[in-house]
């Protein structure tokens, strides 16, 4: 697998792209100044756009019903994880546009040979919004492991206390 959107895999039998290209804005807004340089500012990351590219010729890679599966994902217009085949985390991303152009067509109408264009735009703010922070998450895991020790004690004395309420309570009955 070369990358995954959502629930569509890019590989030779699906979706296979050829070019893959980043681009990402930062925003430097300017003030004009009399007689100086305006001034510049950093006011942070900007647009984080990706664009895939391909060639898809159905006998071989996927075809119409890849192409299908996109443009309805694009359609629910949700973001989407994002996540390359080497395990790259990108963020979440929505289709911001999608085109196709088919040729060499056969006598039944079939395109032999389809290129196409997905433009992706990411909308998360970064990846810890994505996951939610981790370190919070490990420190609620390691506090949580260390309450076991005493959850286990109580339970195995509830156990033991039920146990002996369900002998006397038999013991009883048969006396």
């Amino acid at each position: 697998m070369m990358m995954i959107y959502g629930m569509m895999p890019f590989m030779r039998q699906t979706l296979p792209y050829s070019e893959l290209q980043q681009s990402v804005d930062y925003r430097w807004p300017t003030n004009s100044r009399v007689g100086q340089r305006a001034s510049a500012q950093f006011i942070g990351v900007g647009d984080e756009k990706i664009t895939l590219t391909g060639e898809l010729r159905p006998e071989v890679t996927g075809g119409a019903i890849s192409l299908l599966t996109l443009k309805v994902m694009a359609d629910e217009g949700r973001a989407w994880p994002l996540i390359g085949g080497n395990g790259t985390i990108y963020g979440m991303y929505v289709a911001e546009s999608f085109s196709a152009t088919h040729s060499e067509f056969l006598s039944n109408g079939s395109a032999q040979k389809i290129l196409f264009t997905l433009s992706l735009k990411r909308v998360d703010e970064s990846l810890t919004s994505m996951f939610g922070d981790l370190k919070k998450q490990a420190d609620g895991l390691i506090s949580g492991a260390n309450n076991l020790p005493g959850q286990v004690t109580t339970a195995i004395s509830s156990a033991k206390t039920a146990a002996s309420g369900i002998i006397s309570t038999v013991g009883g009955l048969l006396g």
